[in-house]
Formats: structure tokens, C-alpha cells, sequence
């Protein structure tokens, strides 16, 4: 599994990043950023943070 950090089309919020399978699947996408170290910044966050996470059921 990666992170990859991607510049998508949109002028004002172009970063966004995405959590890639070893099979090359997306598994989910973040929302858009205006900077590229913002969605850096936000992938650190996620995997410093997500160790501990929970889930959470809510059906």
C-alpha cells in the first residue's frame, strides 16, 4: 500500500492525495488542497494518526 500525492486539474485547489493498493486499486481520496505541502502535510497526519484508529460501524 502508498500514499501518492497527485496535481489534479482544478486551478485553485490542484493537490490532492490518494491511498493505493499493492494491486493498483485506489482505496480512497482526500479532499483537494491549495498547496502540495498541505497534502503532505495531511498524509503525515494520517499516517502518524491512524495506528490507533478505530472503526467505527454506523448502520
Amino acid at each position: 500500500m502508498k500514499f501518492q500525492i497527485v496535481k489534479g486539474k482544478s486551478a485553485k485547489q490542484p493537490y490532492f492525495w490518494r491511498i493505493v493498493a499493492a494491486n493498483g486499486q485506489t482505496l480512497a481520496v482526500s479532499e483537494n488542497y491549495v498547496s502540495k505541502a498541505s497534502a503532505k502535510s495531511a498524509v503525515e497526519s494520517v499516517i502518524k494518526n491512524a495506528v490507533g484508529a478505530k472503526v467505527e460501524d454506523l448502520t
